[in-house]
């Protein structure tokens, strides 16, 4: 497949990464050109092209570029209306794509994170998008959202990924100042929480593993009643992006 990345930061790298080995031929935009040259050699398929030329010769083209850059590179560039176009880009609503991305029409959003370079990341989008999952669907999992606010959610959630790494680092040090070794403290503390992670946590899963950790007066369980505050916290923090995100107050 012919592919063209308008950007190339740190997601699109992931992206690119992500698609190691599928024999694709891309087109990436020299934006970053540091990162450009480092993808262009490490990844056979992979040549450095202008705007025009990334959109002209690609049938897939991804924007990954920031919302403000967008506004005024995109509407010069030679889209069709064959294109298929995924934005993973912040501050971008699907209308406004599809007013400078036109005649394309086949226009969808995606959130992916850095984790998509080696598989297993959530992939939300909105609308579905075949060419995505033909794409990134065998290593991640797509999951296509009824609305584009619902996908805006799904935004406000990943930013539950530094607390809650805060709080294992926090733990692993408090391990530490007893065992003396960092390192086997940090990997002690990663390696439990992964092994009750569901691999593909279905509805309720995740209820199940703590319920399993639920034992009345059990060290989980007092530790779970002494941060109990700290949902709350949690609920009031995803709650202040609302504004920011567009979501409606009746949600949640």
């Amino acid at each position: 497949m012919r592919l063209g990345f308008l950007g190339t930061g740190e997601i699109a790298a992931a992206m690119l990464r992500g698609l190691k080995g599928q024999g694709h031929d891309i087109r990436v935009s020299p934006r970053n050109a540091e990162m450009a040259r480092i993808l262009a050699a490490e990844m056979p398929g992979v040549r450095i092209a202008p705007n025009e030329e990334v959109v002209a010769g690609s049938e897939v083209v991804f924007l990954c570029l920031l919302a403000r850059v967008a506004w005024e590179v995109l509407p010069g560039l030679p889209f069709r209306a064959d294109h298929k176009v995924i934005s993973v880009m912040v501050d971008a609503p699907l209308a406004r794509l599809r007013a400078v991305c036109a005649p394309a029409a086949d226009i969808a959003i995606a959130i992916p994170l850095p984790p998509i370079a080696q598989g297993g990341c959530p992939l939300p989008v909105y609308p579905a998008s075949p060419v995505l999952e033909t794409l990134y669907g065998a290593r991640n999992p797509v999951l296509p959202q009824p609305s584009e606010a619902a996908l805006a959610a799904h935004l406000g959630v990943s930013a539950i990924c530094a607390p809650i790494l805060d709080q294992l680092l926090a733990a692993a040090d408090w391990l530490a100042g007893f065992t003396g070794d960092p390192r086997a403290a940090e990997a002690h503390v990663a390696a439990m929480i992964r092994a009750y992670l569901p691999q593909r946590a279905q509805g309720g899963d995740m209820a199940a593993a703590l319920a399993g950790l639920s034992t009345e007066g059990g060290l989980n369980a007092t530790l779970r009643a002494a941060m109990r505050g700290a949902r709350d916290d949690l609920r009031r923090g995803l709650d202040g992006f609302r504004d920011r995100l567009g979501l409606p107050e009746g949600g949640a």
